[in-house]
């Protein structure tokens, strides 16, 4: 894809770093244990991202509560989301209605080949017909590319390095300290891998706005989506946004910071209509983007780029 060979690869690096980490703690406990074969520790590392693997989507829709959308119910959608996986040149994907009352979207499934798109209920009326066919596009490039293998391969490395770090940390087992040493490189390795599953979540965003675009989708039609769904998330109370925080990283945009993405967008609407034309998109090219420390730090821990960034990568893909 045209302009995304930087993403992919931070990608592929972002991921062999992370898969060097967890074989290292691995090992390094097998040693300290006295297990010295290699293939003892591929084999759980192997084992746990398979389980992880291929019962994330069921575990998915169920927290979810997603359940098949009829064509008979929506023939629009089902319209869109055929064409763009014509444009994408993968099969159609199954589309469900999620029953969760915050509008937005996401994907999920094994692979390319198998992909699930939901839709949130509050999303219908919300978006016009171009907005909410941008986002599904944005969606399909996520099954295009098969992000949701690689979550579910990534997202699963924290977890292991977290779960030895407490095993050796309060194991009883004092031997010259090892025990506790190894169970402190754990957590330290664990604060690390959440950090670069974020910055691949991040990655896996930028990479599937560009899809949307590639399949034919308005890149100020997208941006006019995400303004108004960050209003969509806004509106909603704390509990339903706490309830669903373990998922945020599905959606399109991170309901976490919708308040903070409202304020973004509105710089850049210019005439105050609550969406983005394709001209105020287009000031935006020439614009020098730069976020606050703050918001730095604020990127760091989100799920999703940072607003204006995401937006001025997309006002490029304008021109």
């Amino acid at each position: 894809m045209k302009g995304t060979w930087k993403l992919r690869l931070r990608m592929i690096l972002t991921s062999i770093i992370m898969f060097t980490i967890v074989y290292f703690l691995i090992s390094l406990a097998g040693v300290y244990l006295g297990i010295s074969s290699w293939y003892f520790f591929l084999g759980i590392s192997l084992l746990i991202t398979f389980a992880q693997y291929w019962f994330g989507p069921s575990l998915v829709k169920r927290s979810m509560n997603v359940r098949p959308l009829s064509e008979a119910e929506a023939p629009h959608i089902h319209q869109m989301v055929q064409e763009l996986a014509d444009a994408a040149g993968v099969p159609k994907p199954e589309i469900g209605l999620s029953e969760i009352n915050i509008p937005n979207a996401f994907a999920y499934g094994r692979t390319s080949r198998s992909g699930h798109i939901a839709i949130t209920r509050p999303i219908l009326g919300l978006l016009d017909r171009d907005e909410l066919k941008a986002v599904l596009g944005h969606e399909m490039g996520h099954i295009k590319h098969n992000d949701m293998a690689v979550t579910a391969a990534v997202s699963v490395i924290p977890m292991i390095c977290y779960y030895l770090a407490l095993s050796f940390i309060f194991s009883g087992d004092s031997r010259n300290g090892g025990g506790i040493i190894i169970g402190i490189i754990g957590y330290i390795f664990y604060l690390i891998g959440q950090l670069l599953v974020l910055f691949i979540s991040r990655t896996r965003e930028y990479y599937a706005d560009a899809a949307s675009v590639e399949y034919g989708n308005r890149p100020a039609a997208l941006v006019s989506a995400l303004y108004k769904l960050s209003y969509g998330a806004a509106r909603c109370s704390d509990e339903t946004i706490a309830d669903l925080n373990t998922n945020r990283a599905f959606f399109i945009n991170d309901i976490n910071n919708a308040k903070h993405d409202i304020t973004d967008f509105s710089q850049i609407d210019f005439d105050g209509d609550g969406k983005i034309s394709d001209e105020e998109l287009r000031r935006l090219v020439s614009a020098d983007v730069k976020i606050s420390s703050k918001n730095g730090l604020m990127e760091l821990l989100s799920t999703h780029p940072d607003s204006l960034k995401r937006v001025k990568r997309l006002a490029e893909l304008e021109q």
